[in-house]
């Protein structure tokens, strides 16, 4: 087993615990909105901490401003798609120098 999908399991499992214990420590009472966004942020935030992490292996500036074009554009409020987009045009742009010589 490889060890991305180790970590893909690892976070999956803490997932669900995180998940399971909400319940078991509350009982019935309701959590604060504001809790409550941020617990649905936590898988997204993983997954992203999991691809940053797999990236930095073959670390580029390209790469990484790529993926803050995107991160800051979905911040923003850019639709998905255009958000990709851009991140893509940013780290090829950025990348285009270094393959004309």
């Amino acid at each position: 087993m490889t060890t991305i999908w180790v970590g893909i399991a690892a976070v999956a499992v803490v997932s669900m615990v995180m998940k399971a214990a909400g319940p078991a420590l509350l009982g019935n009472r309701e959590l604060p909105p504001r809790a409550l966004g941020v617990i649905a942020l936590l898988a997204a935030a993983l997954l992203a901490g999991l691809v940053v992490v797999d990236t930095a292996g073959d670390f580029s500036w390209p790469l990484l401003a790529g993926l803050a074009t995107v991160a800051l554009a979905r911040w923003r409020g850019a639709p998905e798609l255009v958000a990709i987009v851009l991140g893509v045009v940013v780290a090829a742009l950025l990348r285009l120098p270094g393959t004309l010589g």
